[in-house]
């Protein structure tokens, strides 16, 4: 598939842990934990195919109203995860940022993924960017109240900056798994001509070879911007 038309940037709406777990008999925290190693996974695919970008919904806004008992587990697994993937990530010439507001996360968490942000690539291959506390309502308040703040008008570029995503290209591709077919509050300002693909394959079991069935598709697609 060298010679495809392929996505710079890739955005993932990681949707169906829960019921992957629930399918097994298992806690919702065992879909959480699959989900996470199958990013890894992911990501050193997306970096071979040439994706340059890959943004995963990894804990929106809303989900911060699920029990304690599972936000604790994935709070968990961001322990134990994000220092690990930041390291091997760096190895592979990779990049980590993240999106959103973390401030509201526990103190010890929030500094994991600082650190793993510092890890900077000089010239990374992918830069993986990590959607956390990130609702796209709420960032796009967030930027027009520092524009208000700065007391001038801007232009869409102008208000692009002030997103979180300042200096990330918009997303080319965005793929959701797990059956639902909506944006659920995800990069609505950036996916404003962004190709969307839809699957009803849970998260965890969405594996390389289903990867490159949604890049497949987009390189089939025509996009033109409003333009004939």
């Amino acid at each position: 598939m060298a010679d495809e038309n392929l996505p710079l940037h890739v955005g993932i709406i990681m949707d169906g842990n829960g019921r992957w777990a629930k399918q097994r008999l298992k806690p919702r925290n065992y879909g959480h934990d699959a989900g996470m190693k199958r990013v890894m996974k992911l990501a050193a695919h997306a970096k071979d195919r040439g994706i340059r970008y890959l943004t995963l919904y990894t804990l929106s806004t809303e989900n911060l109203n699920r029990p304690e008992e599972e936000l604790e587990g994935i709070y968990d697994l961001f322990r134990k995860y994000f220092g690990e993937y930041a390291v091997k990530l760096s190895k592979e010439n990779s990049d980590v940022r993240i999106i959103g507001d973390i401030s509201v996360l526990p103190a010890d968490v929030q500094q994991k993924m600082l650190s793993a942000c510092a890890r900077k690539v000089e010239n990374p291959d992918l830069t993986v960017i990590f959607a956390i506390n990130y609702g796209s309502r709420a960032e796009i308040v967030r930027a027009a109240n520092l524009a208000v703040q700065r007391g001038k008008k801007v232009t869409e570029e102008d208000f692009s900056h002030l997103l979180y995503t300042d200096g990330i290209p918009d997303p080319d591709l965005i793929i959701r798994t797990g059956r639902e077919v909506r944006l659920s509050n995800f990069l609505l300002w950036q996916a404003a001509y962004a190709e969307l693909y839809f699957t009803d394959i849970l998260f965890p079991d969405f594996n390389n070879a289903a990867f490159d069935k949604a890049l497949k598709d987009y390189s089939l697609r025509s996009r033109r911007y409003g333009k004939i």
